[in-house]
Formats: structure tokens, C-alpha cells, sequence
């Protein structure tokens, strides 16, 4: 039975649906891991979505749950990494870290890392996001230097980035992948050793079956039939249990809520729908970390240039 936690959850989700749908198609991985003779994206989910491609900075739009997610993701991004290092650079406070952005859709989240000073390169199936993405960087000339995007899923970029990157972000990509477990080495690969990785996403509930599955496909028609697979949903204890037996540290998991009244998103306790979490790669003895790349950043460039928080 439903408490009045879930209808209220019900009731907003309902007026908010075209954003899930939005999420859930953003990114699809095939099973092979580095395979690049075969596409990591399906075909009909990149049609069907190409038509929003241009709408991602209408922050009243199709995505401005995603925009507003920034209000919290971005903190919770950056106050991590600067709580594992004890130096950082004022209003540059990411500066020296090389941050991968799987599933950068149009850089909502590229652009608010790259304004923090960090190095950022974008990654997304669709040409149409990428190109999307480059045009709005272009109208700021210091994220113009900062970030970078290639139209390219995770697993065709392994090969030459093993072990290049301080952290990923995947943002609301998780739960669309066909192997979790491959999705989650090829981040290992090309991660350094005791780099962060940094998901959030929605968990498998019998919320989220209602909400995802019943009510907005097949009771509401918010969005088609067959467009959300709830079984790929991810339960956080999954996720913990696969990161950690891929070698990953998980330190910290919050439940994530969206007002649709106040159009803002908050930390709640509760992980029935939406979460965030953070985890750290093993690491070896010798080999840098994301502490050391702020520290050396520290060292490097005595003052800062651009840039201020979100």
C-alpha cells in the first residue's frame, strides 16, 4: 500500500513524464565490450529522440528537469572531489582534473564541470547532441577551450583512453544499458586508478514500474508503449555490488527528489525513484589520482582565470 509520499510522487511525475521519457532514450549499449564494428546505440531509440536534439538549452523545455538537476548534481560533483584534496584553486576549484561525460546529450552537465575549470570531454551517440553541444560551448570562449565532445558511445573509446580520465560522470545513463556489468569495466578501463565515478539514475521499485510502466505507457499514453523497459531499472544495491566486484570503492549513495511546483531538486533520505552515487577505483601504488591532479593544478597555475560554482 502507498503512503502519501507515493501519490504525491504519483501526481508529479505524471506532470513531469516527458523528461523520463526523454532520459530513458538517450543511450542503449550493446553487449560486446570495445567493439567498433558494431553500433552501442539502437537505431529507432536515436530516431525517435533526434527531433529533440536541438531543444536542450530551452531550460523551460523538454529538459528542464535537467537543467534544474545542475542545482544539485553539479555541488555534489565538485564538493566531493575537492573533499578528497586538501588543495584546490579558487574559482577554478576543478582545474587539472580530466572529467569524461558519457551520455553529454547537448553539455548540460559538460558546461557547468568545464566552468569549474575542469578539462571535459563529452561523449553521446547522436551527431545531432554533439553538434547541439559544440554550438553552445562555442559562445563562450574559455568553455571553448575546456571541453570537448565526439559523437562516439563509451565502449569505441577505450581502446585509446585506457586510463586516461580522473572522473566520469553518468548521468541518468545507467539504466539504459543492455550489460551493466561491461558498461561498468569499460568505465574501469579508461579510468585512473582511484578515479571517481559519479551515477545517478532511477531505482527498480514497484514505483517505478507504476509511474514508468503502467501508468504513463499504458494507462496515460504519456509517452509510446515499449519505450521503458523497467527490468533495466537499477536497484542501488545492484549497482554496489557490480562496482564492487569490478573494483570499485562505493562511498556514498543519496536519494534524489524533484518538485515539479518549484521546478527544483533536493537530497532526501528515500531511494524508491531517483539516486545519486559515488565510487572510486582501486588504485595502485605509484599511479595519480584526482586528489593529485587538483594538487598539481595548485602548483601549476598560481591564479585563477574563469570560472565560478553552480
Amino acid at each position: 500500500m502507498f503512503d502519501v509520499a507515493y501519490f504525491y510522487f504519483i501526481n508529479y511525475y505524471l506532470k513531469n513524464y516527458r523528461y523520463a521519457a526523454i532520459c530513458f532514450g538517450r543511450y542503449i549499449t550493446h553487449t560486446r565490450l570495445f567493439s567498433t564494428s558494431h553500433s552501442s546505440v539502437d537505431s529507432k531509440e536515436m530516431k525517435k529522440f533526434q527531433l529533440l536534439a536541438h531543444k536542450w538549452w530551452d531550460e523551460e523545455g523538454e529538459y528542464s528537469a535537467l537543467h534544474s538537476m545542475n542545482d544539485i548534481r553539479v555541488p555534489f560533483i565538485r564538493d566531493t572531489l575537492l573533499n578528497m584534496s586538501s588543495n584546490y584553486h579558487l574559482g577554478n576549484p576543478l582545474s587539472g582534473v580530466k572529467i569524461l561525460d558519457v551520455g553529454c546529450g547537448g553539455g548540460l552537465l559538460s558546461e557547468p564541470l568545464g566552468r569549474l575549470g575542469a578539462s571535459v570531454t563529452g561523449i553521446d551517440p547522436l551527431e545531432d547532441n554533439i553538434r547541439t553541444a559544440d554550438q553552445h560551448k562555442s559562445f563562450d570562449p574559455v568553455l571553448a577551450k575546456r571541453i570537448q565532445y565526439k559523437s562516439s558511445s563509451l565502449e569505441e573509446i577505450v581502446e585509446e583512453s585506457m586510463e586516461t580520465f580522473d572522473v566520469i560522470v553518468a548521468s541518468e545513463v545507467v539504466e539504459h544499458v543492455a550489460d551493466l556489468e561491461m558498461f561498468i569495466k569499460c568505465c574501469s578501463r579508461v579510468l585512473k586508478p582511484e578515479g571517481s565515478l559519479f551515477i545517478t539514475t532511477i531505482n527498480k521499485t514497484q514505483l517505478s514500474y507504476i509511474l514508468g510502466i503502467v501508468v504513463a505507457e499504458k494507462i496515460m499514453g504519456i509517452v509510446p508503449e515499449g519505450t521503458h523497459e523497467w527490468e533495466k531499472f537499477v536497484p542501488p544495491e545492484e549497482l554496489e555490488r557490480l562496482l564492487e566486484s569490478n573494483g570499485f570503492s562505493v562511498k556514498t549513495v543519496n536519494g534524489m527528489l524533484y518538485n515539479p511546483l518549484s521546478g527544483s531538486w533536493s537530497w532526501m533520505e528515500s531511494m524508491s525513484v531517483n539516486y545519486a552515487m559515488h565510487a572510486v577505483k582501486s588504485g595502485a601504488r605509484g599511479q595519480s589520482s584526482p586528489t593529485d591532479a587538483l594538487s598539481e593544478s595548485e602548483s601549476e597555475q598560481p591564479s585563477a582565470t574563469a570560472g565560478t560554482a553552480v
